[in-house]
């Protein structure tokens, strides 16, 4: 046979088989699900309608309940913003990132879920907030950055664009890109949203929303005083809540009508607990616990509801698996797919947390398993202070001047006192807003005893050991006013070398 003919016969191979090649690569794309990846920025895990609050108006949130699977016990890996956003993106603990204190850039050595996404032909974008530093700005096709002032900032389409005053509720709320990026992907292939919110996050301002919510409108957890300034200050919390609530609603509204919902799989958390005294940067339920919906038409059973635990450090290879992409050994989460089928098995028989610098000087370590917390505070000596923001709120005025006044309970003293007892233990069944500390009571020491034991073990396991030196106060405790020697932008120290650090390679 002539080469001519060869030529020939092979070309008309080429010509059959090219297109059902590249049917077969769509289809398996079409298995893949598109996933959109939601992010509150300082939502209690139990202010929403799904979780209980039936004073707050979140219609968009709760249907991702009512169509999917609602978490009831899913934990965040410390609470503070960007160490816990590192975290979800690198499935690791916050100290195994290099990442662990507030405002500290994830390192370009860190591995993360999108660029392997990204590597398979997933078309990875990111809208919204960004608190993860520049060096992994290239793990994302697009980013298109959120900033108050009123400009989109960031790469790709509509960088550095000026928002028209119609959007300044989007804008405000870091959410003016969310629909517009959904609108923009390329249709060929399957993609990654990580898009993520500014609300409910310190300051507020009153008019956000068209109906706002007033001071008889809120619940006031017993560790806050019930006096008019809380209450307040509680109801514009609410109304940012209400106003992230109708652009996740925009996000569905799209999915819908492009007609791929049913293709895509949409999580909704948040990043760590309310900007308010005793809740965010702190180890208790008020602090790490998040709200986590999971909605997959056809996948993931209606209504359904999970008692297990489940970590953030787990989203990652979850995400990753459902792409059908294997991990790898730096994702230190477990894939909780086989929850999706079965809400009644249990991937974690204990979670962890950590609390490192946020604004102050801090450090702790917790550990919680279906009924118990314990948390070991490594720096009693200093008070549970909290986020310089929310010291410099009316809640906190209030709290300053009823506690001269000699008129809050031990629950409400907790973020003045110093110093604090060096361990806390509570049986969170029993005792859901973690009141009572059982340490020292002989009934549990046992269950303390094996609860030190277990994160000592994490903690070896992990390889977390203290920094030679604390990174100091930048705020002044009582005011949260800035002290004199702020260090702008802080330094970040190097991370230790071990069996912990992710292996690029």
């Amino acid at each position: 046979m002539s080469r001519l003919a060869l030529v020939s016969i092979w070309g008309a191979v080429l010509v059959s088989v090219l297109p059902a090649l590249a049917g077969s690569v769509q289809a398996a794309d079409r298995r893949r699900p598109n996933v959109v990846l939601i992010i509150a920025d300082d939502m209690a895990w139990d202010d929403c309608g799904a979780y209980g609050n039936r004073k707050i108006r979140t219609p968009n949130i709760d249907r991702l309940a009512r169509e999917g699977m609602r978490f009831d016990r899913a934990y965040v890996t410390t609470s503070s913003c960007s160490p816990s956003r590192s975290s979800i993106l690198t499935g690791r603990y916050p100290h195994n990132t290099g990442a662990e204190e507030l405002h500290w850039p994830l390192p370009a050595e860190q591995v993360t879920f999108t660029e392997k996404l990204k590597a398979s032909g997933y078309w990875t974008a990111a809208a919204g907030k960004w608190h993860l530093g520049n060096a992994v700005k290239n793990r994302f096709d697009v980013i298109r950055e959120a900033n108050p002032m009123g400009f989109q900032l960031g790469t790709g389409e509509g960088a550095r664009t000026r928002m028209t005053a119609g959007d300044s509720g989007a804008i405000q709320s870091g959410c003016d890109q969310w629909v517009p990026i959904l609108r923009d992907r390329p249709r060929d292939k399957p993609f990654f949203l990580w898009l993520a919110s500014l609300d409910p996050h310190r300051d507020y301002q009153s008019g956000t929303i068209p109906r706002p919510y007033g001071p008889e409108d809120v619940e006031v957890p017993p560790y806050l005083p019930d006096v008019p300034e809380v209450r307040r200050d509680l109801a514009l919390y609410y109304d940012e809540i209400s106003r992230l609530d109708h652009y996740v609603g925009e996000v569905l509204a799209e999915l819908d009508r492009q007609e791929i919902a049913g293709e895509t799989l949409v999580l909704f958390l948040s990043d760590n607990g309310r900007p308010f005294p005793r809740c965010k940067t702190t180890l208790y339920e008020s602090g790490i616990r998040t709200p986590l919906l999971v909605r997959w038409p056809g996948h993931i059973p209606p209504g359904s509801r999970v008692g297990g635990l489940v970590s953030t450090i787990d989203i990652a290879p979850t995400v990753l698996k459902l792409a059908g992409i294997e991990p790898g050994p730096t994702f230190q989460g477990k894939d909780l797919s086989p929850i999706f089928q079965d809400p009644a098995v249990r991937i974690h028989q204990t979670i962890f947390a950590e609390r490192n610098w946020h604004d102050y000087a801090s450090r702790g370590r917790a550990a919680r398993t279906e009924r118990f917390r314990y948390i070991r505070n490594l720096d009693p000596e200093r008070p549970l202070t909290p986020p310089a923001d929310a010291v410099r709120s009316p809640t906190f005025r209030a709290m300053r001047r009823l506690r001269d006044e000699g008129k809050l309970t031990p629950a409400q003293m907790s973020c003045f006192l110093s110093p604090r007892a060096a361990e806390e233990l509570y049986d969170v069944n029993a005792d859901p807003r973690e009141l009572v500390n059982l340490a020292g009571d002989p009934k549990y020491a046992e269950v303390l005893a094996e609860m030190r034991r277990v994160l000592s073990a994490w903690e070896h396991e992990t390889e977390d050991s203290p920094p030679k030196e604390m990174s100091p106060d930048e705020f002044d405790r009582e005011t949260g006013d800035p002290l004199p020697g702020r260090i702008r932008p802080r330094q970040k120290r190097p991370m230790p070398k071990g069996r912990s650090h992710p292996d690029r390679r």
